[in-house]
């Protein structure tokens, strides 16, 4: 379920155009649809046609009338390339990108990670984020400026013994940003994090689905719930808003109290 928002006080992305990875459900979802709301051009992209198509139409009949579909596997880099050039075709320029597409087919402690799944982690979770970015900065400079923001997670602070290579990962997104914060810099590009602790999606439902993995999970969270995806959405429309204009090279971290310190 998601929280209905006040359209008459939140557009402050009205004029803006913004990419977001993922997002034909959970937290890239939710990420969007904010967006929308505050009234940016929105491009949604997944891997599967029927599932791009679905988060198109949802988002119609939500209000959200700007909005494209394409479908993108982010670690191809022709479906990068796609992405961002059927976006110039509609809109005529990208403000925004969010990378949110992450993979993790390996549940289990990070040693106990097979190298194939190890490489596919780091190809989809870092070197496909640091890839859209370097790719989509020249078309966020022909605009004047923009935000680029990376999708980690709390377990890049306090690891996941289930998801130790996942982890690592997202560990990584920390030091992308930084950065590429300071290179993005002089050219008004703002770059940030969003560390979400455990959201109900199904992507993590690894965590929460038995009452052993729930209680084990609640107990990390001093707030003693899940989070929702569009609590991370509400951080994201913050940070590439102008009531983030003076905020680059941060990660925030939206977590219910969790433990984020490395």
């Amino acid at each position: 379920m998601f929280r209905t928002f006040s359209t008459t006080l939140l557009k402050r992305l009205e004029g803006k155009i913004c990419v977001v990875t993922a997002s034909s459900d959970g937290i890239g979802f939710a990420i969007a649809k904010r967006l929308g709301v505050e009234g940016a051009k929105i491009v949604v992209s997944s891997r599967e046609q029927a599932n791009v198509d679905e988060a198109v139409n949802l988002l119609k009949k939500q209000g959200i009338s700007d909005v494209l579909g394409v479908t993108c596997h982010v670690a191809k880099e022709n479906d990068r390339t796609k992405l961002f050039d059927e976006t110039i075709k509609k809109f005529g320029g990208i403000d925004v990108l969010v990378s949110n597409a992450a993979v993790n087919p390996a549940v289990c402690s990070v040693l106990q990670s097979s190298e194939e799944a190890w490489d596919k982690i780091f190809d989809v979770n870092v070197k496909a984020s640091y890839l859209l970015a370097k790719e989509v900065k020249p078309y966020i400079i022909e605009r004047g400026g923009g935000s680029i923001v990376f999708i980690s997670s709390i377990g890049g602070y306090q690891p996941f013994d289930l998801l130790g290579a996942y982890s690592v990962s997202k560990t990584a997104l920390f030091g992308l940003t930084k950065a590429a914060s300071l290179e993005c810099v002089r050219d008004n590009i703002r770059v940030n994090c969003v560390a979400p602790g455990v959201i109900e999606t199904k992507f993590s439902s690894a965590l929460y689905t038995t009452e052993a993995a729930k209680e084990e999970t609640l107990n990390t969270i001093p707030m003693r719930r899940l989070g929702k995806p569009d609590e991370i959405g509400s951080v994201v429309a913050f940070l590439v808003s102008d009531d983030a204009s003076f905020i680059t090279g941060e990660c925030i971290v939206a977590a219910g109290g969790a433990a984020s310190r490395l």
